[in-house]
């Protein structure tokens, strides 16, 4: 017999969940009509009817944030966990975001050494910033190699897969903003010539992988552990 289990995390922990994922996403200035769509369809199913869209549109300070999630560590990385691959749905990195996430760690009392691997990808109007110092701390700690080939982000990757999805609504918020197919690639075409091709989401964004892994954990969760019928997040 499926075994139902109760929600882990409270209403107000969810709705500030949500604020905090939309302060990351609206970092870069940039608020899209499918964005608010997006969030417009969580607030509507994940939280009670006296939620607005207005609530959620708010952004949320790093002590807001800390106090609504409150004390539990494994709470306060797993929203960090999903803070960060919202940061890099795109594939970039921007220092905007960057500078969100580490207030948000620090107000929640976190120290996260994996993050430190996502320096080396920062972006700033448009240009890579050198991270050649970052990089090297990063290879220099024990059990990490110095070859010129090393995978950078490996302690990220590894950190993001450690994430456990122990909520429904953590569960369908995750599989409402990850897509269940490598997304965006197509041509561009201007006059009936084809002027540019943006590859698909899958060959630029570095953790890709980790939303992929992410995204079946949560399916799996409200399938096996829930009972529910995902069919409608494919």
């Amino acid at each position: 017999m499926t075994s139902i289990t109760q929600s882990h995390y409270t209403e107000e922990q969810i709705a500030a969940w949500l604020r905090g994922l939309c302060t990351v996403a609206w970092a870069d200035g940039h608020f899209d009509p499918e964005e608010k769509e997006i969030v417009a369809q969580l607030t509507q199913e994940e939280l009670a009817s006296d939620k607005d869209l207005q609530s959620v549109e708010q952004t949320i300070s790093p002590e807001e944030l800390s106090a609504a999630l409150g004390k539990e560590s494994d709470t306060a990385e797993n929203f960090l966990r999903t803070a960060v691959m919202v940061a890099m749905a795109d594939g970039i990195y921007s220092a905007t975001e960057a500078d969100v996430l580490e207030q948000f760690s620090e107000a929640l009392g976190l120290q996260i050494e994996a993050l430190s691997s996502l320096r080396h990808m920062l972006y700033d109007n448009g240009e890579v910033i050198d991270q050649t110092d970052a990089a090297h701390n990063v290879a220099q700690k024990p059990g990490t190699s110095v070859h010129p080939h090393s995978d950078i982000l490996q302690p990220v990757r590894s950190w993001l897969d450690e994430m456990k999805v122990h909520d429904p609504r953590v569960a369908r918020v995750i599989c409402k903003m990850i897509p269940s197919q490598c997304p965006f690639e197509r041509d561009v075409n201007l006059f009936g010539r084809k002027i540019a091709h943006i590859p698909a989401m899958c060959k630029i964004n570095p953790l890709y992988d980790q939303l992929v892994g992410l995204r079946f954990r949560a399916l799996s969760y409200l399938a096996d552990e829930r009972g529910e019928d995902v069919s409608n997040y494919f």
